[in-house]
């Protein structure tokens, strides 16, 4: 996902639980859903800042020597400003964008 291009809200949105928890049948699960794909949202974010970080990342440890460099201080405030992975996640799950299963209730119906 683009998460660039997502209309996932910047501040806190107040959420119907009871509209959370109608799409799995129970909120907890539902919940347990979107927290972890926060967890890979957040992941997959961190590595790509990461990997746009160590092109400024100097080789000797010269406490004397601090650079500032103007695109790595805009890469970061960009990073800043993305929507939190909670909300990224919630925006998914909503839309119907997010593939779960359920292991447990899937051997029970097979039962």
């Amino acid at each position: 996902m683009d998460y660039k291009k997502t209309n996932a809200p910047m501040t806190t949105v107040t959420r119907d639980v009871d509209k959370i928890g109608d799409v799995t049948g129970n909120v907890y699960e539902a919940l347990s859903v979107v927290a972890k794909r926060a967890d890979q949202i957040g992941l997959e974010i961190k590595d790509e800042l990461n990997s746009k970080l160590e092109e400024f990342a100097s080789s000797s440890d010269n406490l004397e020597e601090i650079f500032e460099n103007r695109e790595q201080i805009e890469i970061s405030k960009f990073y800043e400003r993305l929507p939190k992975p909670t909300a990224l996640a919630l925006e998914e799950f909503s839309n119907g964008e997010t593939y779960y299963r359920n292991p447990a209730k899937e051997a029970q119906e097979e039962d």
